[in-house]
């Protein structure tokens, strides 16, 4: 019996530490941290591949913060406090033009149009750009790309931002919204939600949108320095991988999905208005299909801010684009 028994002990004492051999074995997820320019909708595919695992899958850990504003993210990016930013890719030329002896290199896109439109405080019976000239427009910060494209946009349509209407500029990001709420200006250059949130309340009407007429640009893009790029290679290799997967996944489910998915991100905007804002942007192709930022979309990026009077020097498109791990990705 006592026999039995410590051959039964010997079993169990095995087993239990095969088991917890197992347990342990589960392989160890790598951090990546992101610093996002600001918190917005028109990110929701970033916001789907941490909710819906697809970063996880790929065995990374992902740390998002948000840091509100380019150059914040900028400097968290130079100085180490992030691995990848997100924010527009003019600021690498920026970075670039400082003769930067560690360039920050953009490898892979969430964005591919403006984010902005063009919010009127009456709603015309028609909308003609015609009706903008006299006015007064809130516009965005200068240097910035929704300051460049809409800009831009404005031009297309032969209106000299400078001569043809009063552009105020010196209001904080923070404190458009609530600028145009207060009654000033006659038009504003607003981001969802909230250009959808006025026309709810009948505040304002959306009239046009900046991202159908600057064109298909990397307005957001994920980047890193080149020296994180080289030693971590595989990292942005997953987290691209990862990436990739939830752009498909948006490209391939309703806008309702879509935001019941990323609603956690937005808790104080009703799921319905996330679902507007995420069809609208759906609607005009606003969602990058895959990562990879292409030629012509960088030269329409430097073409938009020449015209600006913001490009300090043109820069070659291999200089600051790498798609190799955007093109590994989607095989």
């Amino acid at each position: 019996m006592k026999r039995n028994l410590s051959i039964l002990f010997t079993c169990l004492l095995a087993f239990s530490l095969l088991f917890a051999g197992c347990s342990t074995s589960s392989p160890k997820q790598e951090k990546v941290r992101i610093a996002e320019v600001t918190r917005s909708i028109f990110y929701a595919p970033q916001y789907v591949a941490i909710e819906k695992g697809f970063f996880k899958e790929e065995g990374l850990n992902v740390e998002l913060t948000t840091t509100w504003g380019g150059d914040k993210t900028m400097t968290a990016l130079l100085s180490d406090g992030a691995d990848v930013a997100l924010v527009g890719s003019e600021t690498t030329i920026y970075v670039h033009a400082q003769d930067s002896t560690d360039p920050v290199i953009n490898f892979a896109q969430l964005t591919q149009t403006d984010g902005t439109f063009l919010v009127a405080r009456k709603k015309p019976e028609f909308f003609s750009w015609d009706q903008l000239k006299g006015s007064t427009f809130l516009g965005q910060r200068k240097g910035g790309m929704p300051q460049m494209a809409g800009e831009f946009g404005l031009k297309k349509h032969g209106i000299d931002p400078k001569n043809d209407l009063t552009m105020i500029q010196n209001i904080d990001f923070a404190n458009i919204a609530n600028a145009f709420a207060s009654g000033t200006g006659d038009y504003v250059q607003l981001f969802e939600p909230q250009a959808s949130l006025f026309e709810q309340e009948g505040i304002g009407h959306i009239v046009a949108s900046f991202g159908t007429e600057s064109g298909k640009i990397p307005y957001t893009t994920f980047m890193a320095k080149e020296s994180y790029m080289k030693e971590n290679k595989e990292t942005l290799e997953k987290f691209t991988k990862g990436l990739y997967k939830a752009q498909l996944w948006v490209e391939n489910h309703s806008s309702k999905e879509i935001a019941e998915v990323i609603a956690p991100y937005f808790e104080d905007t009703p799921v319905e208005l996330i679902e507007t804002v995420v069809e609208r942007y759906k609607g005009q192709h606003s969602f990058a299909l895959n990562p990879i930022l292409d030629e012509e979309e960088w030269n329409n990026l430097q073409t938009i801010m020449d015209e600006a009077g913001e490009l300090p020097k043109k820069v070659d498109y291999n200089v600051l684009v790498n798609t190799s791990l955007a093109k590994e990705a989607i095989k």
